[in-house]
């Protein structure tokens, strides 16, 4: 009966060590899925953003500072356009698209889109500070760009010849300008053409006469925000909606955002995120 009962005991304790090897194998297959030891899952894989040029320097360098936390994850960043960040989306070609303006019906309707909207872009007209112009209509800087007013004695100056200054075509800024003030007329060729928003500071700031257009967060003491149809162009307007030179940076997924596209789209919304916004020129959506 003593060697019987021996025997179970042996038997019992071969059980729990192999059961003990089996919990280990289990934990140890876990880690090399991807989770941390503390119940994290570590992100992995490629995720692809496409569309607007305007957005996309904002993409850029969220992108950096996501691949930053997550080694593990590849974040392919392209232009292409708002349009093609609609097309990429819907074809599965990018996993989210950039866009800088609304959706049309036709696109809603075309599929199932997820919207998530991740900036506010204000557009602001300015002048030298010397300018005794302190506001204007939308429709009068229309006619200035096209060319039509050009003096400013006509829009209650001074009398003197309007410098007309323009960003160059490709610009996120002269895109939302064109769209938004001009309903995609042309721009008047005697414009001055500049390649950078400092390159119009430095323009309006150099010259009294001068009028140009920046993204609102770039306003600083060197150049003066015109008010247009009577709302100054501040961040509280802005997001209140009364001042109209404004669009949207979005970002759009097929369905509901899963896996790397939710990850990263959570980042954009976080605080962190949200100041890295804030830092590249736009306004934080939350």
């Amino acid at each position: 009966m003593r060697r019987k009962r021996n025997v179970a005991i042996v038997m019992v304790g071969m059980i729990l060590i192999l059961l003990l090897a089996v919990a280990g194998c289990s934990q140890k297959e876990g880690s090399k899925s991807g989770d941390d030891g503390q119940g994290t899952a570590k992100l992995e894989g490629t995720l692809t953003i496409a569309g607007s040029t305007s957005v996309q320097p904002f993409s850029e360098v969220l992108a950096e500072k996501f691949q930053e936390k997550n080694p593990g994850v590849k974040v392919n960043v392209q232009g292409g356009g708002s349009s093609q960040g609609v097309e990429a989306t819907i074809s599965g070609a990018a996993d989210i698209g950039a866009v800088s303006r609304d959706l049309s019906d036709e696109e809603k309707n075309r599929a199932k889109l997820t919207v998530t909207p991740i900036a506010i872009d204000g557009v602001a007209i300015v002048v030298n500070p010397a300018n005794q112009v302190s506001g204007l209509k939308t429709e009068d800087v229309k006619n200035i760009y096209l060319g039509n007013i050009k003096n400013w004695k006509e829009i209650g100056g001074i009398d003197a010849p309007i410098t007309v200054v323009s960003r160059e075509d490709g610009s996120g800024t002269r895109d939302a300008f064109t769209n938004i003030v001009m309903n995609k007329e042309d721009i008047v060729k005697s414009a001055i053409i500049q390649n950078s928003t400092g390159a119009v500071k430095t323009t309006v700031a150099g010259d009294k006469n001068a009028i140009g257009y920046v993204s609102m967060s770039k306003v600083g003491k060197d150049i003066k925000a015109l008010d247009i149809d009577g709302n100054q162009a501040i961040e509280a307007n802005v997001k209140s909606g009364t001042y109209k030179l404004q669009r949207p940076f979005i970002y759009i997924t097929k369905d509901n955002p899963q896996g790397l596209a939710k990850a990263f789209i959570d980042f954009v919304l976080s605080p962190e995120g949200q100041n890295i916004i804030v830092e590249e020129g736009a306004f934080k959506i939350k």
